[in-house]
């Protein structure tokens, strides 16, 4: 996510009269920007001093824990009996929605170019495709028709990317309040797609919630797969079609998912591991294994 970019405008004076300055994106503690809104849950609790190299954020803390003298001193902290939930709450009473809005365009070849957007050399665009005003796409890449690249995206060089594809969208990121009621996170992120990497026709691949989703240098996706919110698939990673990597699941590198498989959001699949056809996989995979099944063992 772009440092200096700002998404809202929310001054902090409302949740703490004692400071006066406005928070203006969101970040996480693995990449902790300043001005920013971000959440703590106890299974990160470790992680929380990311928090103070950042100044002037507003921090979404678990209620059953003592809040830190140093972080209270420092920044806005709210307190909340579920961080991810007091996150998702804090955007729906501003009224912070992120919905990618329609851009000036050119069209050329039949595609959709909007003002911004960088395309390298020797780059083919086909009919149809649709290019955000935020994509940086490199040199010698390939563009089918009706392919759709939506908010901020990066693609390396040497990359293609089949029919009807959607790089960008906004993954399922929600939270339930007390009566039940969805509530959703706005995403923020976007996509980083490293070189020599190809997708399939009729994917999908979300742009991350926080952080952008990354697709690793050499990795291969292939026709009508699901790349979730803040994915990360490891250089020269396989994922054969009708997979689904859930939101923050990931691989490291060189690894072989088969057809149909389900990475369980959260869960890690280690170097060069192999996933059998139609596992569901629910738990960590170490490295060089062979899982497969329901649940994948």
């Amino acid at each position: 996510m772009n440092e200096s970019k700002e998404f809202f405008c929310i001054n902090v004076s409302k949740y703490d009269s004692t400071k006066n300055y406005n928070v203006v994106r969101p970040s996480s503690l693995s990449a902790p920007k300043n001005n920013s809104v971000m959440f703590v849950t106890e299974g990160f609790l470790s992680h929380w001093r990311a928090v103070l190299e950042v100044e002037n954020c507003l921090v979404i803390w678990p209620e059953n824990i003592a809040i830190p003298d140093e972080l209270s001193a420092k920044h806005v902290v709210l307190l909340s009996p579920e961080p991810r939930y007091g996150f998702a709450q804090f955007f729906y009473d501003n009224n912070v929605t992120y919905n990618t809005l329609p851009k000036p365009f050119d069209t050329v070849n039949g595609a959709y170019i909007c003002n911004g957007a960088k395309i390298g050399k020797n780059t083919v665009i086909f009919p149809g495709a649709y290019i955000d005003s935020d994509v940086t796409i490199g040199d010698n890449c390939y563009i089918a028709s009706g392919v759709k690249i939506v908010g901020s995206a990066t693609i390396g060089n040497d990359c293609i990317i089949r029919e009807n594809t959607v790089i960008g969208s906004d993954g399922l990121t929600t939270r339930r309040d007390a009566t039940g009621k969805v509530i959703t996170i706005p995403q923020f992120g976007g996509v980083t797609i490293e070189d020599n990497v190809q997708i399939g026709a009729n994917s999908v691949v979300c742009k991350g919630a926080i952080d952008n989703t990354v697709i690793g240098t050499g990795s291969r996706i292939d026709n009508q797969t699901f790349i979730s919110h803040n994915v990360h698939v490891g250089k020269d990673t396989l994922i054969v079609g009708e997979s689904l990597m859930m939101g923050s699941s990931s691989t490291g590198e060189r690894v072989f998912i088969s057809g149909n498989s389900v990475i369980r959001d959260g869960v890690h699949i280690g170097d060069d591991a192999f996933i059998g056809m139609g596992s569901v996989v629910v738990k960590p995979v170490p490295d060089k294994a062979i899982v497969k099944g329901n649940p994948a063992k």
